[in-house]
């Protein structure tokens, strides 16, 4: 079985569309979204229909949980604040409905699934954890692996206290039957590898035991111009261009 693992899309639709598209190619089983598919980019109803239609088991990333919980909302800071209020204002009640919804994790084909950390938070942030955090980490649940998003970084940690960013170079990844791994598949709409600005994307194939990370081109301008012309923070459309 082959799943595609998209993460932090961010209301950014061409880069989604290009996703697709290759995922397309890659004929997978399913397709999981690890949350955030709202917040920073100029098109989040086209995105939350299309994943709508296209039956992607999501869970709930922070943006979403922000329109949910208001002491969530006022913690974030001006930009994403900014976003977060002009993306709740071009999406319909059905699509607010459908994020607000969405499942804090979910357990699915053995994997744990979670947008911020383990064993369950969709907002504290899984950045650099040292050995002892990392057994914590591993400590809190009991499944083989566990993939995240939330830092829109490409990561992978194993239980063995042993990192790999994986920034070595695009493509597969053997997975260890000894080890177990927490793996982040970088984001689809605002990407902050410092690869390039390609939209992020992993696949998961079970029967081989491999991950293969994606970094797919698309319209980046497309994206940037809409930005502008809605009033999104400059930042959202500069990070982009990095």
């Amino acid at each position: 079985m082959k799943v595609a693992v998209v993460a932090d899309i961010h209301g950014n639709y061409a880069a989604l569309q290009a996703v697709l598209a290759d995922i397309d190619k890659e004929r997978v089983d399913e397709i999981i979204s690890l949350g955030d598919n709202i917040g920073y980019g100029p098109e989040p109803e086209e995105v939350v229909r299309t994943l709508q239609k296209r039956d992607v088991v999501s869970i709930l990333g922070n943006h979403e949980y922000a329109i949910l919980n208001e002491r969530c909302f006022k913690r974030l800071n001006p930009n994403p604040k900014k976003s977060l209020e002009l993306s709740r204002a071009m999406m319909t009640p059905a699509s607010l409905e459908y994020s607000k919804r969405l499942p804090k994790i979910l357990i699915r084909h053995g994997a744990r699934l979670v947008h911020g950390c383990p064993p369950k938070s969709p907002t504290s942030y899984l950045i650099n954890p040292g050995v002892a955090k990392l057994a914590k980490l591993f400590a809190s649940f009991s499944e083989k692996l566990c993939f995240f998003g939330h830092t829109h970084t490409i990561e992978l940690y194993d239980d063995q206290g042993q990192a790999s960013d994986m920034t070595v170079g695009i493509g597969p990844f053997d997975l260890s039957p000894e080890n177990r791994y927490l793996i982040n598949p970088g984001s689809v709409g605002q990407p902050r590898d410092d690869i390039d600005n390609h939209a992020k994307y992993i696949i998961w194939d079970m029967g081989k035991a491999r991950i293969e990370v994606k970094s797919i081109p698309y319209d980046v301008m497309d994206t940037v111009n809409k930005l502008k012309k809605l009033g999104f923070p400059d930042f959202n459309a500069e990070r982009l261009l990095l």
